[in-house]
């Protein structure tokens, strides 16, 4: 999961797809296990967790940044908690992601290298969330994407500045890189293999005594293992819904308001040229023209730029005036006065030398008054509707924020409050399988159990603009273990069980011995006198295990993970016995020197170098900078959010 930091960091897909993560939403957590309240503690050294040049990050900073990003993290696993985050390392990563984000902009910067204002327009302006229905950024949806997010606008576009900066550094100085193909192929080889082994299942069950252990042996036993026993936290929740359609009678708007509009957007009805641009910028003049070449020999632009380890970048609809921007004059002449379709360069820009792609020329005649009343009518009618929603529910926000009960809002909204069966933290319904909590609830329900308890009603957006649930606790029941009376008989068997550990362990010892010796596996088996389950004779192909992902049982995973010729024990899960597990035949996989999987297989062997590269390079600024920790607030915060002193 957290891998995903340096997969971002790294990325080489231009940031258009980067900066789309930052439309995620960043969920506050209110009373909670991030409580805004009461600050982080002793914190050493004016809060700071760590400096990087001149720059500090506050423990404040560390703290927002975790929000964000386990939020982002939730859309791909809605029930990973701050503790989970936290035990991962996960505050560890954040912040040496945080410091890499900061050293590279400060490098850049250093030597003579920013982002423009308008690069970072751009970008923004590329987020379909925040365009308002002619295309360009709408104030007021940017304002509330700001809001949403928790960000000030000077925080968002420090966050693009540093993701763009690390695109123009990082991935120039990956170019060029390639893995032979002899490499891919002998590597196509392992991921193709088949394996011939052996697996010996050796239960605690075989080697238990058949008498039952003493009630004072399952209390012991009880104690020993009480978190093995637990039930997950368990809560009910308490909520109501209501639309958008609460609002009416939203006021027309006024021809005065449609033509005030029209003159404050008078360029964007005016005639209008442009072109759909795709790109990618070389170092050298010569790698760009070698690109040039192998696209005038009719291959794709971006299959060319992928076998050098790079991505185009989609630059979007740009008029003459903005690609002058970011190009020059002579490169915009050139490209303004070519079809589309055209592949073209290479010209000298101030990061290296770009090889540009006409997708589509646009052009627009304009629209008088008249010809735009009907879309500024609708447009501002959305936005009237939009606004008085919003302000419709941040009273209600405010009558929450003031300790106003659920029940009282719901009375005065004429709303009807319901509560959930017991649910888990991922939404399903405690003890009936398949049974989840409704839609419009799922996306509160994290939020849900990071709340302290009953009284801190909440508001939450469930469909932006449409859609709103407000919501409190009702029952909470801790993770706990059921009390031994209702658990007894399940208990006292795994005591029972429990006591042939040490004698199936030295089973598992001599098998492993024996066969070390040469003894064929069914004959050690045999050795023992005692019944075990049948020896697994494994003959399979990595393919097929690695397409079971985690689901693969362990034992056949170490197959695929020992030397031939070794023999290795593991235990059972819940310690209930122990597993033989050897290797006595690797077969390397034949894959022919045409197949189209190895152009894949190089692609993405490539990658991974460059990503070695990036590596080293985010090591060099972060030495060149002058980078810092410290541990002591880094661990304070870490207590404070696990909800430690």
């Amino acid at each position: 999961m957290l891998m995903f930091f340096r997969n971002f960091f790294n990325s080489k897909v231009g940031v258009g797809a980067t900066l789309a993560l930052l439309g995620l939403i960043a969920l506050a957590f209110a009373g909670g296990d991030i409580a805004a309240s009461g600050g982080f503690g002793a914190f050493g050294k004016g809060n700071r967790v760590a400096t990087v040049g001149s720059e500090k990050i506050s423990s404040d900073d560390l703290q927002q940044q975790t929000t964000i990003w386990l939020d982002r993290l939730r859309r791909n696993n809605p029930a990973l908690t701050i503790k989970q985050f936290l035990a991962e390392d996960g505050l560890g990563k954040l912040l040496a992601f945080l410091i890499d984000g900061k050293a590279t902009r400060l490098w850049g910067e250093k030597h003579g290298i920013y982002i423009g204002d308008r690069l970072i327009d751009h970008e923004v302006g590329k987020q379909g969330k925040i365009q308002g229905a002619d295309g360009n950024i709408d104030p007021d949806l940017y304002a509330q994407f700001l809001r949403e997010q928790g960000m000030t606008d000077a925080q968002f576009r420090n966050e693009a500045t540093e993701l763009l900066m690390a695109r123009q550094l990082l991935g120039p100085a990956t170019i060029g890189l390639f893995v032979p193909k002899k490499y891919s192929a002998r590597y196509a080889a392992v991921l193709t293999e088949t394996r011939e082994g052996a697996i010996v299942t050796l239960p605690l069950s075989a080697f238990a005594p058949k008498q039952p252990p003493s009630d004072a042996e399952v209390q012991a036993y009880y104690n020993a293992h009480r978190a093995e026993y637990a039930l997950p936290e368990r809560r009910t929740i308490r909520w109501a819904s209501y639309s958008d359609s609460v609002i009416q009678n939203v006021p027309a708007p006024t021809d005065a308001e449609i033509a005030a509009r029209y003159n404050a957007n008078k360029a964007q009805y005016a005639p209008s040229d442009k072109r759909k641009l795709t790109q990618v910028v070389l170092p050298t003049e010569a790698a760009a023209r070698a690109i040039l070449a192998e696209t005038a020999g009719g291959k794709k632009l971006e299959q060319v730029v992928a076998t050098k380890g790079l991505a185009t970048a989609a630059l979007g609809s740009l008029t003459k005036e903005a690609y002058v921007a970011q190009a020059n004059q002579a490169a915009a002449d050139a490209v303004f006065g070519a079809e589309a379709g055209k592949v073209m360069g290479p010209f000298k820009v101030p990061l290296g030398y770009a090889v540009v792609r006409i997708d589509a020329r646009e052009t627009t005649p304009g629209k008088t008054l008249e010809q735009a009343k009907p879309e500024l009518i609708k447009t501002i009618a959305e936005e009237k509707r939009r606004n008085a929603i919003a302000d419709y529910s941040q009273r209600i926000d405010e009558e929450f924020q003031s300790g106003a009960a659920l029940g009282d809002i719901a009375k005065e909204l004429n709303l009807t409050v319901v509560e959930t069966p017991l649910l888990l933290s991922d939404g399903s319904v405690f003890g009936q399988t398949g049974l989840n909590v409704a839609p419009q609830l799922a996306k509160v329900v994290p939020t849900a159990f990071q709340l302290e308890g009953p009284g801190n009603a909440q508001l939450a957006e469930v469909d932006v603009g449409k859609t709103f649930v407000i919501f409190d606790v009702g029952q909470v029941l801790p993770a706990a273990p059921p009390p031994l009376d209702q658990i007894r008989e399940q208990v006292t068997e795994d005591a029972r069980i429990a006591k042939g550990e040490a004698a199936a362990k030295a089973a598992a010892e001599k098998i492993k011995a024996q066969v070390e010796k040469g003894v064929p596996v069914d004959v050690a088996v045999a050795s023992l006198g005692v019944s075990l389950p049948p020896v697994d004779h494994v003959n399979t192909d990595r393919q097929k295990v690695e397409a079971q992902g985690p689901k693969a049982p362990k034992p056949l995973q170490l197959v695929f993970a020992m030397p031939k010729g070794k023999v290795k024990l593991m235990r059972a899960p819940r310690n209930h016995g122990w597993y033989v597990v050897t290797v006595t035949k690797v077969t390397p996989g034949t894959v022919a020197a045409d197949d189209k999987r190895l152009v894949d297989l190089n692609t993405s062997l490539t990658r991974d170098k460059a990503g070695e590269f990036a590596d080293e390079m985010r090591s060099a600024f972060r030495a060149e900078v002058g980078t810092s920790r410290d541990d002591a607030n880094v661990t304070a915060l870490q207590g404070r959010l696990s909800g430690g002193n």
